[in-house]
């Protein structure tokens, strides 16, 4: 994934491509991923667009789930296509392409509900100014075909909607909120492991590479006091990404280094606050899961059982993720976890040892995580 010639993998793509601007053929069309590095949980949308004004462009998004979860997490990804797009004008791109989700499951991708990112994806393709509720209320009508007196059929879809527009800043939650990005598992992309190291592997492979932590905060310092790769955005993003007063918390961790007591916005120091953060995640899960049981008495059976199983998995991740995370951080912030959320069930040791015997090309079954964490 590019040649790492800069300290700063983020900047990597635009150093390559923004040089050879205007030298294509006529009939070349550069492909561009929707964020600087790899289709992560939560990116800011890639510099090159906007950059590149003599070469045709068309947009990447990851249909598939390499790094939410698999095909076990529900995760709605038309927020974060239109998150995308509120940056990115569409009538800018010649083209939009996607990694596609279908495989060899029964039902095509593996989770019903990953069905909607399929569907939402070309949606979004032919009409990007549908809204992502829009969508979700198209989806949820052909897919499950509800029959309901009027009250009953607007509530159930009231809530099921939500599950499905909450759940991608849910899985951002529980696995890197505040602008973390690329902590993933040694090997594959499905669990933590915020503390991986290969002796001998490239340095950009790695979560520490990523995260920074040290014992004075975390994150990446991409000002222009780092890697200075906010001088790749416009002018005025680049101020505003530059600035850790001004910068979109969301983003916050991706552009700064920021010191464990730094003041949110909220009034919470950045540890509280990245705790309550992985601590939502899992509660978010948690209210999908009652949503979905609510439903049981109009949904088949065979659909039901598919996706509370699936919710069930969901939940047990957002605790690993929100564990491994908060136990391995700590050791630097040297603070407590608040004690007014729900209290960790590992110990980091036993999470250190945590290693599923899978690819990127594989969702890891049930049995296969319970006997391996």
């Amino acid at each position: 994934m590019y040649s790492p010639s800069d300290a700063d993998r983020a900047k990597q793509a635009y150093l390559e491509f923004k040089p050879l601007d205007g030298q294509f053929r006529d009939n070349v069309i550069v492909q561009i991923k929707n964020g600087p590095i790899d289709f992560q949980p939560r990116e800011p949308y890639s510099p090159l667009f906007g950059a590149m004004q003599y070469t045709p462009l068309m947009a990447e998004f990851q249909v598939t789930q390499e790094y939410l979860g698999h095909s076990n997490h529900l995760a709605y990804l038309a927020p974060m296509w239109k998150e995308f797009f509120n940056f990115v004008a569409p009538a800018s791109l010649k083209a939009i392409a996607g990694v596609a989700n279908i495989g060899t499951d029964v039902n095509w991708c593996g989770h019903t509900f990953a069905q909607a990112n399929w569907y939402a994806f070309g949606r979004l393709a032919w009409q990007p100014t549908l809204s992502v509720e829009e969508i979700a209320d198209e989806w949820l009508k052909q897919t499950f075909d509800l029959i309901l007196p009027g009250s009953q059929l607007s509530t159930l879809n009231f809530q099921l909607k939500k599950m499905m527009l909450d759940s991608h800043e849910a899985v951002v939650n529980y696995m890197m909120p505040l602008g973390l990005h690329h902590i993933f598992a040694w090997g594959h992309h499905y669990g933590p492991e915020p503390w991986c190291n290969v002796p001998g592997a490239r340095p950009d492979w790695f979560p520490p590479y990523y995260h920074k932590a040290d014992k004075q905060g975390i994150g990446f310092d991409r000002s222009s006091k780092g890697s200075n790769a906010v001088a790749q955005y416009p002018k005025a993003l680049a101020q505003q990404y530059d600035n850790i007063e001004t910068c979109p918390e969301e983003y916050l961790l991706w552009f700064h280094h920021v010191p464990w007591t730094h003041r949110m916005k909220n009034g919470y120091n950045l540890w509280d606050e990245l705790c309550y953060r992985y601590d939502k995640g899992v509660r978010q899960v948690r209210d999908f899961q009652k949503i979905w049981d609510a439903a049981e008495k109009y949904i088949d059976a065979e659909r039901f059982h598919e996706v509370q199983s699936h919710l069930k998995i969901q939940a047990r991740d957002a605790v690993w993720w929100k564990d491994a995370c908060l136990l391995y951080f700590q050791k630097f912030s040297g603070m407590p976890i608040p004690f007014d959320i729900e209290r960790p069930v590992h110990e980091l040791k036993d999470l250190r040892k945590v290693h599923l015997p899978i690819s990127n090309f594989e969702c890891p079954t049930k049995e296969l995580l319970n006997q391996n964490r």
